[in-house]
């Protein structure tokens, strides 16, 4: 258990298989899955097979799975691709009743926002490494998720919103006896919808399109991670539902923005459970007709007002009670009617260098447009070296291509925010264009990422050259390039051979991935025939 989000699972298969038994059932390790850290990873050879790595997650636990002698599954995930691999598998084999089962996040450490400005200082050459790795272990300091808002709480989130957590279970801390009553009451639910009777509930009839739709309503509620916008289409296409980016959009610019959890604004995931957590969040869009109620569950009542409920334990007893009826913390969770920004988190990008994500929910509003000449690079290696070699000092549209998962896996680019957050600082006029992708930790640049067609394939973003003035406005979802179009039509496109990011660190092993991978828009997928 080499990292903290998993650290708590490491005493649920005994606490499982006791439960388990303790019903009249057995429960049996059906096989474990890659783990990946993209936090570990950023920057670094690995990062290269983490998308990757969520369709390898999805296979392996369907191979688990195919010994064919399950009546039911728990699923223990928690990170980036691990929960969305885990549902991939979980919807191929939708006859069976499925319960997630989350780990919760770590207690809150040292301040996001300080992590973030000792991490700018460090880009900058202001403080040394041993600052670094001080402010590092005191943001990840015990066993559990990382408290930012990133993608591992946004499947949470998201997974909560479908039905299948116990209601009020995402962010529970871990090895506390409610959490360890969780785990117990997950696994007795699982055997109850196995049990003969009325009562059935495989996975497969649960998630409908409105239990999709309900998990693309908290994103953009809550400017949860731009991952999803390929996660999500992943899993519909798992339940046999087809969504794209234009069904984000339509829904973003009708749900409002209703959380301020870091990037996002200045609390920590475990401010957003003491403010009323998924409970108030839920009542509140329900009650404004927001959300869907009539979904089928894992809880004991079908519906989503379950939902509203959150779990407490009386005298060793696990119960669900009656949760706040409005926000115990206005600056962390608002209201429909008073919400932080009209539309939802993230927006829908197009224009002439081709369509893409941008989450706009952490950019303050003075930077969420930007019209600058483009700097192109083609490895974020390099964007790190011209910084320290001070040519970036400007306003500048940084373009970073053959990032895309043809090209080299599509792989979070993280690193470079320190680095785009200083210059933004400075005073610069500054935003980054890629066919790759953010971290959903990711914050205050604005961006459009994502894009398609990438550069691999030859897509607009291969025509820029160094000079480029470009236009990009998140709030309107416009990018263009401001030049004559006959003449950028015209122009050769740019061919850089990928092959560099094809060897070494077990790479190689993915050319099949690389060749046979769909596009970001349709998921990023490498099954289910999808191009």
């Amino acid at each position: 258990y080499m990292l903290s989000a998993h650290q708590p699972y490491k005493t649920y298969p005994d606490l499982i298989k006791r439960a388990a038994l303790l019903a009249g059932g057995v429960a049996q390790f059906a096989g474990g899955v890659p783990a990946m850290c993209d936090g570990v990873t950023q920057g670094q050879p690995g990062m290269e097979l983490s998308l990757f790595s969520r369709d390898v997650i999805a296979m392996s636990s369907a191979i688990g799975l195919s010994h064919n002698m399950f009546d039911g599954a728990l699923f223990l995930g928690i990170c980036d691709k691990i929960v969305p691999g885990l549902l991939i598998s979980a919807l191929s084999f939708g006859h069976l009743p499925a319960v997630f089962v989350p780990g919760g996040p770590m207690p809150s450490g040292l301040p996001n926002k300080e992590k973030v400005r000792i991490r700018q200082l460090y880009a900058e050459g202001k403080v040394g490494r041993d600052e670094l790795l001080r402010a590092e272990s005191e943001s990840y300091h015990s066993p559990g998720t990382c408290t930012f808002y990133g993608t591992a709480n946004s499947n949470q989130m998201m997974v909560e919103m479908m039905g299948l957590h116990l209601p009020g279970s995402s962010f529970v801390n871990p090895n506390t006896p409610l959490r360890d009553a969780l785990t117990v009451s997950a696994t007795e639910q699982v055997l109850k919808y196995t049990a003969m009777g009325d009562d059935f509930r495989p996975v497969g009839y649960m998630i409908d399109e409105k239990a999709i739709v309900n998990a693309m309503i908290g994103l953009m509620a809550t400017g949860g991670s731009t991952n999803h916008t390929m996660h999500l289409v992943a899993i519909a296409r798992a339940a046999g539902i087809i969504i794209n980016w234009d069904d984000f959009d339509k829904i973003t610019r009708i749900i409002p923005l209703l959380t301020r959890i870091y990037p996002n604004g200045e609390a920590d995931i475990n401010h957003f459970q003491a403010a009323g957590g998924m409970g108030v969040l839920i009542r509140e869009l329900l009650s404004k007709g927001l959300m869907h109620e009539d979904i089928m569950t894992v809880a004991s009542t079908r519906g989503m007002n379950s939902y509203t409920q959150e779990p407490k334990l009386v005298d060793g007893k696990l119960i669900w009670e009656e949760g706040p009826n409005k926000s115990l913390d206005l600056g962390v969770i608002g209201t429909v009617d008073e919400p932080f920004s009209a539309t939802g988190g993230l927006h829908l990008i197009k224009g002439n260098l081709g369509r893409g994500v941008s989450k706009i929910s952490a950019v303050a509003e003075e930077h969420q447009i930007v019209e600058a000449p483009a700097m192109v690079f083609d490895d974020q290696d390099d964007v790190v070296a011209a910084f320290k070699r001070g040519e970036m000092q400007k306003d500048l549209i940084v373009v970073l291509r053959f990032q895309g998962p043809k090209a080299n896996g599509m792989p979070e680019l993280h690193k470079l925010t320190p680095i785009l957050g200083s210059l933004q600082d400075k005073g610069f006029h500054v935003a980054i264009v890629t066919d790759g992708r953010m971290s959903g930790a990711s914050g205050k640049v604005p961006s459009a990422i994502h894009m398609c067609p990438e550069c691999e394939i030859g897509g607009p973003l291969t025509r820029v050259r160094t000079g480029d003035m470009l236009h990009l406005n998140t709030q309107t979802g416009d990018l263009n390039i401001l030049v004559d179009d006959e003449v950028f039509n015209n122009r050769t496109q740019c061919i850089k051979g990928s092959v560099d990011h094809h060897y070494g660190m077990g790479r190689e092993l993915f050319d099949s991935f690389r060749r046979g991978v769909s596009s970001a828009e349709t998921g990023a997928i490498n099954m289910f025939n999808v191009e």
